[in-house]
């Protein structure tokens, strides 16, 4: 199963960059009741105005290390939302679709607002 999550950086810097990671993926964790040996693996975008950190450098300070974490550049469509760090985690659960718990934090709320907040 995959888990889906976003979060909006206020600025481009390092520690941004990993606290913001490291809040959306909490929260994943925390509102899907994942725990670490769950995980399959982590898939982060950011936009192409965050270029300072990894996302993964900060879920790695979570203990997340042993974890195949991955990052990649978000496509730059005009207009979208930016400073946008993205994720799908792959789990495993035995939780149904219609229950897996999509988080979308901060600015990136916008973003899923069929979603509850």
């Amino acid at each position: 199963m995959a888990v889906r999550g976003a979060i909006t950086c206020d600025i481009d810097a390092p520690e941004e960059i990993d606290r913001r990671t490291q809040q959306v993926v909490r929260e994943m964790l925390e509102r899907n009741a994942v725990e670490h040996d769950d995980i399959i693996s982590i898939f982060f975008t950011a936009t192409e105005d965050l270029t300072s950190q990894f996302p993964a450098t900060g879920a790695r300070a979570l203990g997340l290390g042993d974890v195949p974490l991955i990052c990649a550049r978000e496509i730059p469509v005009p207009g979208s939302l930016p400073r946008v760090v993205r994720v799908l985690m792959h789990v495993h659960t035995d939780r149904a679709r219609g229950d897996i718990a999509h988080v979308y934090l901060e600015g990136a709320r916008v973003l899923r607002d069929d979603l509850p907040g």
